[in-house]
């Protein structure tokens, strides 16, 4: 087995704004697995919240995993190892999806396939960041025009408390009514109990889908006060990293959002699908600041869960990847071996 790993500058065409700060350009690392004469690819994008800020971070922990040995052990067993081992999971997910590429490819099947899922087939919302109404007026023909574009998704927890948050999202349903598009709502725990409460209450009378994570992480204990006679539904994230958190707040939420970034692969969100399923919840299944590798072995899970936000590929210029287009809405992994997602080679050759 050979592996190399490959920095690549992700640029973005407009920052992303959420309650928590900004995000600009960011830097991934990617893994290209070679083994038997067949190339599989994983993708880490950093972050301090899930355990390694830089490339540099990931790719160290991951070398120094490797060199213990990951030959003849299954997938399962080695992300289990990871686990133990404390390896950040935005770090372990680039060879978490390398594996289970590798795997799909030597089998002959997509991934989506081998792994007893359907197609994808529900329209991933497209996200917008925290902005000024000024903004939104003029960014939400730039995400929406001439596309097929079915839903989207709307920052709100902004710094600057409530009002704030109505004006922007008074503007986005004048810009999108339109375009005819749903509308869900991600205050990314920017909200407290009172403001929640409200703010539930104001985007409901607005026709919003759903509310994901009103409250802090941490603040978990607190989502029975907005559980009962809620007017949305609730959908926990960055509350939900592991399927062994989902068992405390599952009375009192709707569904949680698994991101690869931050489970540490499809190993994790496959155990979050079916913990989450037991306790009677929704899933959806989100990103980070990802290109189209990362999210293609994202969407291959995808036709099994509730609500898609497969996305941050299209707030790319350029995507220095391929393997995850948009048809009919749908983020949609390729009918070819594996994931579908791959660097392209001016990027690596």
């Amino acid at each position: 087995m050979k592996i190399t790993y490959h920095k690549v500058k992700l640029i973005k065409r407009f920052p992303l704004a959420i309650s928590r700060g900004i995000r600009y350009d960011s830097e991934n690392l990617f893994l290209r697995l070679e083994k038997e004469g067949i190339q599989a690819w994983g993708e880490a994008a950093p972050g301090t919240t899930e355990g390694a800020g830089t490339t540099q971070e990931i790719q160290q922990c991951l070398e120094n995993f490797i060199a213990g040995g990951i030959e003849e052990q299954s997938i399962y067993a080695l992300y289990d190892k990871a686990k133990k081992a404390k390896i950040p999971p935005c770090a372990y997910v680039a060879l978490d999806t390398a594996l289970w590429d590798w795997t799909a490819k030597k089998a002959g099947l997509p991934l989506y396939q081998m792994l007893g899922f359907p197609k994808p087939h529900t329209p991933t919302s497209v996200t917008i960041g925290i902005n000024p109404p000024e903004v939104v007026r003029t960014r939400v023909p730039l995400l929406l025009e001439g596309t097929t574009v079915q839903s989207l998704k709307i920052k709100l927890g902004s710094p600057e408390g409530i009002a704030a948050d109505k004006a922007m999202f008074e503007e986005v349903v004048k810009s999108t009514a339109k375009y005819k598009v749903k509308l869900r709502v991600d205050a990314n725990g920017g909200w407290d109990v009172p403001q929640a409460m409200e703010m539930m209450k104001w985007l409901a009378e607005r026709k919003v889908d759903y509310i994901e994570q009103p409250l802090k992480e941490g603040k978990e204990s607190d989502l029975k006060f907005l559980y009962k006679n809620r007017p949305l539904p609730i959908y926990v994230d960055e509350s939900c990293r592991f399927a062994e958190n989902i068992p405390s707040f599952a009375p009192y939420v709707d569904g949680v959002n698994m991101k690869l970034m931050k489970c540490g692969g499809i190993t994790e969100a496959l155990r979050i699908i079916a913990t989450a399923r037991a306790h009677g919840l929704k899933t959806m299944i989100g990103c980070m600041s990802e290109s189209s590798v990362a999210i293609a072995a994202a969407a291959a899970i995808s036709g099994g869960i509730d609500h898609v936000d497969l996305d941050s590929h299209y707030n790319l210029a350029p995507d220095p990847a391929f393997g995850a287009p948009m048809v009919d809405g749908i983020t949609l992994p390729p009918d070819v071996p594996g994931h579908g997602g791959e660097l392209k080679k001016e990027y690596y050759a």
